[in-house]
């Protein structure tokens, strides 16, 4: 690591104001978070933001990054035991999900988007920010390396050091190119409010190119093409938001080129919206044949030059097409921080594609670093790992057998311990727990049957293969958010060390729980005033009642009164003077 310079500037600011020097760092990049302290000396010439020695009783916690995870943990931290640092390259939360919405002008970037300091600045838990960049850290020495984001005329941007007792990783990945050519190069992104602006100017440009009286008829067409790649939630939103852009408010400023709009949504797979129900599946790709967007699966993107898409048909024998475009979106999955792969490698994670932590968000091998969001993933345990420790605790008796209603008593707890057990008998549609022993009918009724290790390990040899990672969603990364504050608000009267194979109930009831995630729905606009929602209990609604609804739950879970009434203004404006087409 080279040597990092100190500056004036931030040494004055750090010796006028001693309680920014004591701050605990929180830094979180997109559902994930570290935390981190600041020392007091710095032996290679990089600053250290230290504390006094008045508050060394405050652990010291280091959040990175201001997305879902890191801002919902801050939300819901109460504790006033801790002084958090939080570390993030931008200085506001940003509600992702309408992001598509924001590319289209429907609703306005700065409406999404909330000041984090307006954030945190009414809690009682001393929080300080630092508007820069986690670019190393390092956990031997509890210490986490950033970068101002602020450009210095003088100097340059600057270079900290910060200490930690807790570090919280939240700062979410990058997108997912998988290393196919030109697509850094030539196309867009949505993952932040930047992103959305700028695609909404290239749009705008794309029309007023087409306009020009120089410009010949098939250039038009090219310029006028719109390719969206990836059948995913946010390709399918933004491509319909696109398609209402053009067909309800830019078709009336350029008529002319009304015949000349071409908008292709290009997925490898055989369906969008793979990770919906069926039934949303087929409605959406019946909606978008019938409004005309045009619609290729089956259909991988193997280069991108700056006005062609190279394809490779994968129902007709790897065929090579082409595909002349005037702008193309990119939205194919998420991948890895440079960060989070230099740190991965220091715990030896390498391998992997995000960081793998336990049921408690906790990163393996790091005791006192969490992460969240979509850098990290849990890595469940599998009941055959801990299957001969269970049958032993529930064995109360010692007797080598295991009765069903022993086997019934303990259930309740290994179903919170191993989620997939739960999941099995849902997807198996037993009742309980003794619908998994297989016994011939006319045999001995199963609640008079006693179990030995071998019969227990069969009756749950198939549960393990119910595990799956949790999706990278917004909803994900806010719920592990609200459960690492909840954990951080009681860690002074709770275990620190709540892992085990089994938690009787009644037996350490100190102890965290497991981060369980609860699915609480999922929508995809569709256009039109149309939306597709799944909610639990596999009721799937599809329509504009569902709109409705979608409208009603993102202006809810919008962070403040400002940015709900901002959103709400903004689709009021929408309905009744139609979006806007300036490039501003």
């Amino acid at each position: 690591m080279r040597g990092f310079s100190v500056f004036d500037r931030v040494s004055r600011a750090f010796h006028d104001h001693p309680t920014l020097s004591k701050a605990l760092l929180v830094v979180t990049v997109s559902g994930g978070g570290l935390l981190a302290y600041a020392d007091a000396n710095s032996s290679n010439g990089a600053q250290i933001i230290n504390s006094s020695e008045a508050d060394t009783k405050k652990k010291k916690v280091v959040v990175l990054g201001t997305g879902w995870a890191g801002t919902t943990f801050l939300r819901n931290l109460k504790s006033p035991s801790y002084e958090v640092q939080v570390v993030s390259p931008r200085n506001y939360f940003a509600f992702t999900p309408l992001l598509p919405s924001v590319t289209c002008g429907t609703v306005e970037g700065r409406s999404i988007v909330e000041p984090i300091r307006n954030i945190v600045r009414k809690k009682k838990v001393d929080v300080q920010f630092c508007e820069a960049e986690c670019i190393k850290i390092d956990a031997e020495n509890k210490k986490v390396y950033c970068r101002s984001s602020v450009n210095n005329n003088l100097n340059g941007k600057e270079e900290f050091i910060v200490d930690y007792d807790y570090l919280i990783i939240s700062v979410g990945a990058n997108v997912n190119t998988f290393n196919t050519p030109g697509v850094m190069e030539n196309c867009h992104f949505l993952k932040e409010v930047e992103d959305a602006q700028k695609i909404r100017r290239t749009v705008i440009d794309c029309f007023e190119k087409a306009s020009l009286p120089t410009t010949s008829d098939e250039e038009k067409k090219r310029i006028l093409h719109f390719a969206v790649v990836g059948g995913g939630p946010t390709g399918v939103e933004f491509a319909a938001e696109l398609h209402d852009f053009v067909n309800e408010d830019l078709v009336k400023l350029y008529p002319g080129l009304k015949d000349l709009v071409k908008i292709t949504l290009l997925e490898a797979g055989d369906h969008i919206l793979n990770m919906f129900d069926k039934r949303i599946t087929a409605f959406a790709e019946e909606k978008f044949r019938r409004g005309g967007i045009d619609l290729k699966t089956g259909s991988m993107v193997v280069k991108v030059s700056d006005k062609e898409i190279s394809t490779k048909e994968l129902k007709n024998g790897g065929e090579i097409s082409t595909i002349p475009y005037g702008m193309v979106l990119w939205s194919t999955g998420i991948g890895t921080r440079p960060v989070i792969k230099d740190f991965m490698k220091q715990i030896g994670q390498a391998n992997r594609r995000a960081l793998a932590t336990d049921e408690w968000l906790r990163v393996e091998g790091c005791d006192n670093i969490y992460a969240l969001g979509d850098c990290a993933t849990i890595n469940q345990r599998k009941v055959m790992e801990d299957i001969s420790a269970i049958f032993s605790k529930a064995d109360k008796d010692n007797s080598g057998t295991l009765t069903v209603k022993e086997f019934q008593e303990v259930i309740d707890d290994i179903c919170e311990r191993y989620p997939q057990v739960e999941l099995y008998l849902k997807n198996k549609q037993m009742r309980n727990i003794v619908d998994l022993l297989k016994v011939p009918k006319g045999e001995v009724a199963k609640e008079s049957l006693e179990l030995n290790i071998e019969e227990f390990k069969s009756a749950l040899s198939q549960v393990d293969s119910q595990m799956k990672n949790l999706p990278a969603t917004a909803q994900v990364a806010a719920q592990q958010g609200v459960y690492l504050a909840r954990c951080f608000n009681r860690m002074e009267e709770c275990e620190q060390n709540p892992e085990g194979p089994l938690r009787f109930r009644g037996q350490g009831r100190h102890r965290f729980r497991p981060f369980r995630y609860k699915h609480l729905g999922q929508f995809a606009p569709l256009g039109g005033e149309e939306t597709a929602a799944q909610l639990p209990g596999d009721w799937v609604s599809i329509g504009h009642s569902s709109q409705w609804l979608w409208y009603s739950v993102y202006a809810s879970k919008q962070v403040s009164w400002r940015n709900r009434a901002l959103v709400i203004t903004d689709w009021a404006r929408r309905f009744i003077f139609g979006r806007d087409s300036s490039q501003i």
